[in-house]
């Protein structure tokens, strides 16, 4: 539908001349889609469109700043930071959804080149018949969350707690900048057009873009570093009576390096984890899962003799659970991974139950998108914070009892709060708080479930106390991060950024951000630019 639409005639003529006009999507409908993300509804933009090449998607940035409209960049949409909350009336929406191609695999370099809106499912299920992997590789959305939006807010989990995020593992990007350049960085800069496998030839302009939540420029391509498919595989999962051993334990198992995922759950976040896999379909489905994803008839044996023991009875009542995956190029490595694991484990507490978690989610790390809603279908909103392992206790500490304030209207119109903790490298400690609340579903949640599991559910009524409460809960939650020094991988309009800045390293990134859009049209207001 075009009513309304009179105004920007002209813009979205030129957009359909730039990318063609079945890429040029006015329709009211897709566009409330586009304009929210997991947490909240935002403005629609005056157009989606979705390019198929990056010189189309640099002319039509071009065009569109030329005639003074912001553009937004967006993956899969996945976030709840509003990362791509667009200008009323003023701005043109870039789905990057189009841009799905693996450009280039070279086993010889061990580096693959794939478009922005490539998912890590797709980059997974076509490394891996190769032998190849990427070292971080992928999020729990993975389905449907893109290299470009992980590159742009800090995707993090499989592979995190020995490889750390996809920033870690990028070796060039290419980029198209406010008025329409199309440029890349380190390696993949130089005029020759080398292979883009070497990044920090000179100053590191690749890193200059990472986490920038699209406020600099809009990814296309990205060169990332590859390894191969470790051989074997290991997992393990030890319960605790309280947070605190369980956060110290996932400190010590980072520190020694010996996993490559450790997180803790909170006795809630396994409630939810458990509600999820109560129905026969799940069931099945993680048992076909676990199977394919052995090698052998033993080990597959084993590994559903080990899943078959799964249930609320494995797990301790109120415990807080520390899991984790090791791999490796043989089996005695991933041995004496996790025998070091367990002894790190056992000193603090830590009771060895059945790694039933950690295998399914390694048998399958990319499932069907129903878990942006809770099995209840209950909304969820999450935000986290990366702090040194010699903080994290005191930030567990002080989240618990900032929650413990609000209890009673927590209480009275049933919102919960459930925690996930992960290991971040060898050095940083991922705190994550996660809200929880029934309330009406949004665009996006519609979108993205199963619209099978939607009917078996009753659709929530509006809930504006509920909503309320969980606004002032993570406006809080953000100014204790603030507070204390904290980091966040995915920043969008929530977490405050440039205004807790250092004036020199402020006054740096100000100055980028006018060298490369002058008059501030891309993703305006993004990380407080």
């Amino acid at each position: 539908m075009e009513t309304g639409l009179i105004p920007h005639g002209d813009l979205i003529a030129t957009l359909r001349e730039a990318v063609g006009s079945d890429a040029v999507i006015i329709d009211d409908a897709v566009r409330a889609v586009m304009a929210g993300d997991l947490y909240a509804e935002g403005p629609r933009p005056v157009a989606v469109i979705r390019p198929r090449t990056s010189t189309a998607l640099a002319a039509a940035v071009a065009a569109t700043t030329a005639r003074g409209y912001s553009v937004v960049p967006r993956g899969d949409g996945l976030s709840y930071t509003g990362g791509y909350t667009c200008e009323p009336e003023h701005t043109v929406l870039v789905d990057l959804s189009a841009l799905d191609r693996i450009v280039e695999i070279s086993a010889q370099n061990m580096y693959v080149v794939a478009e922005a809106g490539v998912t890590w499912k797709q980059l997974y299920e076509t490394l891996t018949p190769l032998g190849l992997r990427l070292p971080f590789f992928g999020t729990f959305s993975g389905a449907g969350a893109t290299v470009g939006g992980g590159l742009s807010h800090g995707a993090l989990f499989f592979g995190s707690a020995r490889y750390g995020t996809v920033a870690d593992n990028a070796l060039g990007l290419e980029m198209v900048t406010a008025d329409g350049t199309l440029l890349r960085t380190g390696q993949w800069a130089l005029q020759k057009s080398p292979p883009p496998t070497f990044r920090n030839f000179g100053p590191d302009t690749t890193g200059l873009f990472l986490h920038d939540g699209g406020a600099l420029g809009i990814k296309t391509k990205a060169s990332l570093r590859l390894i191969r498919l470790p051989t074997a595989n290991g997992y393990a999962s030890y319960a605790f009576a309280t947070f605190a051993a369980a956060g110290r334990a996932l400190s010590a198992v980072a520190r020694a390096g010996v996993a490559e995922e450790a997180y803790v759950l909170d006795p809630g976040a396994v409630a939810i984890q458990a509600e999820r896999g109560n129905s026969f379909g799940t069931a099945w489905r993680a048992i076909r899962q676990v199977w394919s994803s052995t090698r052998g008839v033993s080990a597959g044996v084993k590994a559903l003799l080990e899943l078959a023991r799964v249930g609320r009875a494995v797990i301790p009542e109120a415990a807080f659970t520390l899991h984790m995956v090791a791999a490796g190029a043989c089996q005695a490595t991933v041995l004496d991974d996790l025998a070091c694991a367990r002894q790190l484990a056992l000193t603090e507490g830590g009771v060895a139950i059945a790694a039933t978690v950690p295998r399914i989610a390694r048998a399958d790390p990319f499932p069907p998108l129903n878990a942006v809603l809770d099995a209840s279908g209950s909304r969820w909103a999450a935000l986290n914070v990366k702090v040194a392992h010699s903080q994290a206790q005191a930030r567990i500490h002080e989240h618990q009892a900032l929650v413990a304030r609000h209890h009673q209207a927590m209480d009275d119109c049933g919102v919960r709060v459930t925690w996930l903790c992960s290991a971040l490298g060898n050095h940083s400690f991922s705190f994550e708080a996660v809200f929880h609340w029934f309330d009406t579903w949004l665009p996006l949640h519609r979108q993205k479930a199963d619209p099978v599991l939607l009917a078996s559910f009753t659709r929530p009524l509006p809930n504006p106390v509920a909503r309320a409460l969980v606004a002032t809960l993570r406006e809080e939650t953000c100014v204790l991060f603030r507070d204390n020094g904290g980091a966040s991988s995915q920043i969008g309009r929530t977490h405050p950024f440039m205004e807790i800045l250092d004036p020199a390293p402020a006054a740096l990134l100000r100055g980028l951000k006018t060298q490369l859009d002058p008059r501030r049209h891309m993703n305006p207001g993004v990380l407080g630019l």
